[in-house]
């Protein structure tokens, strides 16, 4: 099996225009790295190549006669299979859902028709997105995991598979996942994308997308935004219809967190080297032991594990109580024994809980005025060997419980893999981010 290569749909969409290049040539190229990397790393639990390939042909038509539906007419994209498709069938990663249809498209799905993206399959994730993997492995090294539980999506990209794939976080299950495949992950500000057909309805999920490029990250979630908007009672992803221009940040908070201390060397080594060629740069990169609001957010932190967690433990308790009573025997033992933890929680403890992450969102919110934005690890090392376990999300779990924009940037490595650098901001200010991360890229890049 070659060595991975990452396949962007943005760069080539001047050869579209000008028809040197058409989607389905795009489609056909995805699709030889489909038959490369599928059998051994198995990124997909369903695939649909008569159907994409008729969807290409009506996309390259609509390029031949300047008139695509958007940027991304024309773009295979992988679907977690925990998000709804009318054609395909929705497993959830569990057996309780073995060959269902739901009968409709998800709101992200039906906006990626309606702009004219070419869904290609349902990508592999965890149990019920949590936990439990369920096979797929890493294209940089098949004995290592994927990372989780956007493990198929990460997978499919890392492969050249596909441009983007939709994934959903709650804990870490974009950026993780992004960082042990060497490729963009982008997990939007709470309720920017539309979640309505994603069986991932806790308060802290987001679906983003993983991808190529940041620029792929960008056109997807903007059409989908576009088409869709956000989750009820959410304003939407904002931001310009074009990917937001790289702008030179002039300070940064850099968060340790509680990652810091299982960072593995190598990875602590990559990092602070980045930070230095950023200080390098002209850029002004604080700490907890130099800023007060960093070490205010550092302290803030300390418990977004544990209150993630239980948090996630109460608002799962339903439906999983469903599939115990319907068939115990289709739900692990692993979501069996969280269920039984949560259903030990009372309604005052998850009250509490939620006013805890109230308090460590201001916290974190209190860097705005200083920091452009914050960086820290996407991941504690490379990803591990071993295909029981999808990895340690320490580093992910702050962007989720703060609601915030994080991107993992593909920048890093350690003992020859992929390891992210993570940019997060702020609460609606997903293109800011973008801008910052941007021209992290193009430092942290240069020279690779």
């Amino acid at each position: 099996m070659a060595k991975p290569t990452v396949r962007s749909y943005f760069s080539a969409l001047g050869d579209f225009k000008s028809g040197k290049d058409t989607p389905r040539a795009f489609l056909e190229r995805c699709l030889a790295a489909v038959a490369e990397f599928e059998p051994v790393v198995g990124a997909f639990v369903h695939l649909d190549i008569d159907a994409a390939k008729a969807a290409a042909d009506h996309s390259s038509e609509r390029w031949r006669q300047g008139n695509p539906l958007s940027r991304i007419d024309g773009m295979p994209i992988g679907i977690k299979d925990i998000i709804e498709t009318i054609d395909m069938p929705t497993q959830c990663g569990s057996p309780v859902f073995e060959g269902w249809h739901s009968g409709r498209d998800a709101a992200s799905v039906a906006a990626l028709r309606q702009a004219g993206a070419v869904i290609l399959g349902k990508t592999v994730c965890t149990e019920f997105a949590a936990t439990v993997p369920r096979g797929t492995r890493n294209p940089w090294d098949p004995q290592r995991t994927p990372g989780g539980s956007s493990s198929g999506s990460a997978a499919a990209v890392a492969a050249g598979m596909v441009p983007a794939a939709i994934g959903t976080q709650v804990i870490g299950s974009i950026l993780r996942p992004a960082s042990f495949c060497g490729v963009v992950g982008f997990k939007p500000s709470i309720g920017a994308i539309n979640r309505g057909g994603s069986h991932d309805g806790l308060s802290q999920s987001a679906h983003g997308p993983l991808a190529a490029t940041m620029e792929d990250a960008w056109i997807v979630s903007r059409e989908i935004a576009n088409r869709a908007g956000g989750d009820p009672g959410y304003p939407g992803l904002y931001g310009p219809e074009a990917p937001p221009a790289p702008r030179l940040p002039q300070r940064l908070a850099l968060l340790e967190t509680s990652g810091w201390a299982v960072a593995e060397p190598a990875a602590r080594a990559a990092f602070e080297t980045a930070v230095a060629r950023i200080r390098a740069a002209g850029v002004e990169v604080v700490d907890r032991r130099n800023h007060v609001g960093t070490a205010a957010a550092e302290k803030a932190l300390e418990r977004v594990l544990i209150v993630s967690r239980q948090i996630n433990g109460w608002e799962s308790i339903w439906p999983l109580n469903t599939y115990r009573s319907k068939d115990p025997s289709k739900v692990s033992e692993f979501m069996l024994a969280r269920l039984a933890e949560s259903e030990a929680m009372t309604l005052d403890d998850y009250r509490s809980l939620l006013a805890e992450r109230e308090h460590i969102r201001s916290e974190y919110a209190r860097l705005v005025a200083d920091c452009a934005a914050t960086i820290t690890l996407s991941a504690p090392g490379p990803a591990p060997v071993g295909l029981a376990s999808t990895g340690n999300p320490v580093f992910n779990v702050p962007a989720s419980l703060l609601g915030v924009p994080a991107l993992t940037l593909p920048v890093l490595s350690a003992d020859g893999l992929p390891l992210g650098l993570q940019a997060m901001g702020y609460l609606n200010a997903d293109a800011a981010l973008f801008s910052t991360a941007a021209w992290l890229r193009n430092l942290l890049s240069a020279g690779r």
